[in-house]
């Protein structure tokens, strides 16, 4: 058991046992939840788990046709048009990619249902029966999310791969769920025909790209995404909508400890911790403008990804390497994904906010002389507010300092950042306020498993202390018990719909 775990659970029950303020915020509460003994606690706010946010609707899919039958003619989807890429080669030999992106060219509701519709007729027409199941294995993009959608519209269970995968790790996964179909670009197909004879049951490969390797054909059939979609236009199928306890996602980790390991997710799963979110992010709704650049093959993107439809909101796609003006693949002078899209909302893991944080540092170290002055003086008078007392630091000075100095910072991200969900691993005290303070927004930080859904803990907006991952969120269970031999702990989530996780010792 990580120190980490520890250290951020344990204080969520001293805090419960200790302080008995009426003047202080619950954010848990204890509750008995039966099994091994134990001290579990919930939600305050909420007398038993939440499973669903909108009346009549239990499974992803429904929550996705429901969206877009109610903002049909809003934009959903955008993706940045390639204006040009280039090799650039550094005096010592070393070559790096570096691309222009231009503008995002957007897909509104209406249109990404029309094309969900038809990719999962196409799947049909390709000979994909709903009990077999479906691979996607690919980086983060606008036809990840088609795909994953189409699926559910067939009841195709759908097994998520990290495209960063080795190929023993992606062999593993692939067989032992006995995916029949994959989905994925030229940069994964490649990985494919690799491994392609130690592939069991791959009858079928749909390709992202328009233009497809002539050298990945072989022992299966490849065909375009472009052309699934059009089968499925030509060829409708009526729908096959699943069930809320039908399987939804297989999501592989990133086999950190071994091989990867395959983590069934039901459609109420995913929908519970959703609609969870939906409670702890304030003013979730259509003004809302999302920057997706993580892993979709990790249910933090996925969750998110199926949530900002659900109200009506934005989704931007972007890269890690393209993320701001100056990220590693942007070409000097262009512009990167935030700075073109202007998120309000993002989710980020630790290694992301920490590199923000040291570009910021580094820039203004290198300015010196009255910059930094005013940069240090702005950061210790922010920091001694927030300290202090949040009325304070919300009031004229505020202003005054996100005006002078902090407004820049700001600019990194787009400008309009209003919300920062983090999780992934722990964030540090330091760049969680130095967040906090530069971009001028709340910073929620969470924790869980893939094996919890994701949705297991999260800080409230309110909650202005570091270091902490907050109270259980609104559809988990979190229970502190203590397992044979020598006190060692172990942690025990219950998920809506109920369902026990034994988190094993060192987990």
């Amino acid at each position: 058991m990580s120190a980490y775990i520890v250290g951020a659970l344990v204080p969520i029950v001293f805090t419960l046992l200790l302080r008995s303020s009426k003047n202080v915020k619950k954010r848990g509460v204890p509750v008995d939840v039966g099994g091994e003994p134990g001290y579990a606690i919930r939600n305050s706010r909420f007398p038993s788990p939440v499973e669903t946010a909108w009346e009549g609707i239990s499974t992803l899919a429904e929550l996705f046709e429901q969206a877009c039958k109610q903002h049909h003619d809003k934009r959903l989807l955008g993706t940045r048009k390639l204006i040009s890429r280039e090799v650039q080669v550094t005096e010592d030999g070393r070559s790096f990619e570096k691309v222009h992106l231009g503008d995002y060219e957007w897909l509104t509701y209406g249109k990404a249902f029309e094309a969900v519709c038809n990719f999962a007729s196409g799947l049909v027409q390709l000979g994909h029966k709903k009990e077999e199941r479906v691979a996607i294995f690919a980086d983060t993009r606008e036809e990840w999310f088609i795909a994953l959608q189409a699926c559910f519209r067939r009841n195709v269970t759908v097994v998520t791969i990290y495209a960063s995968l080795g190929e023993e790790a992606l062999c593993h996964s692939l067989n032992e769920t006995e995916v029949t179909t994959v989905i994925c670009a030229n940069k994964e197909l490649k990985k494919l025909v690799n491994i392609s004879g130690q592939l069991d049951t791959v009858k079928r490969v749909i390709c992202m790209d328009d233009e497809i390797p002539t050298s990945a054909s072989g022992r299966w059939t490849i065909t375009s995404f472009a052309d699934v979609e059009r089968m499925g236009c030509e060829n409708p199928v009526v729908a096959d909508l699943p069930l809320s306890a039908d399987v939804a996602v297989i999501m592989y980790t990133s086999g950190s400890t071994g091989l990867p390991k395959g983590v069934m997710m039901t459609h109420g799963n995913v929908l519970a911790t959703v609609s969870a979110v939906m409670t702890i992010v304030p003013g979730l709704g259509s003004k809302d403008v999302y920057l997706a650049y993580l892993p979709l093959a990790h249910i933090l993107e996925l969750a998110a990804e199926n949530l900002i439809p659900a109200v009506g909101g934005v989704i931007g796609y972007g890269a890690p390497l393209t993320l701001t003006d100056t990220s590693s693949k942007i070409k000097a002078g262009t512009k990167g994904d935030a700075t073109v899209l202007s998120p309000t909302v993002m989710a980020a893991v630790p290694a992301i906010l920490d590199r923000v944080r040291e570009g910021v540092r580094k820039k203004v170290d290198a300015k010196g002389g009255l910059s930094k002055k005013l940069f240090d003086l702005a950061y210790a008078r922010r920091l001694s507010a927030i300290n202090g007392s949040w009325a304070g630091a919300w009031g004229l000075e505020k202003l005054l300092w996100n005006f002078l100095v902090f407004k820049k910072v700001r600019a990194i991200l787009g400008g309009r950042i209003r919300f920062l969900l983090s999780g992934g691993a722990p964030l540090s005290a330091d760049t969680q306020r130095f967040i906090n303070i530069c971009l001028g927004a709340p910073i929620g930080q969470g924790y869980g498993l893939t094996e919890t859904c994701a949705g297991a803990t999260f800080s409230e907006v309110d909650d202005t202390s570091v270091g902490r991952v907050g109270s259980p969120l609104p559809c988990s269970f979190v229970k502190m018990c203590v397992s044979e031999p020598m006190c060692s702990q172990s942690f025990i989530f219950s998920c809506s719909p109920l369902s026990l996780i034994d988190w094993p010792e060192g987990g």
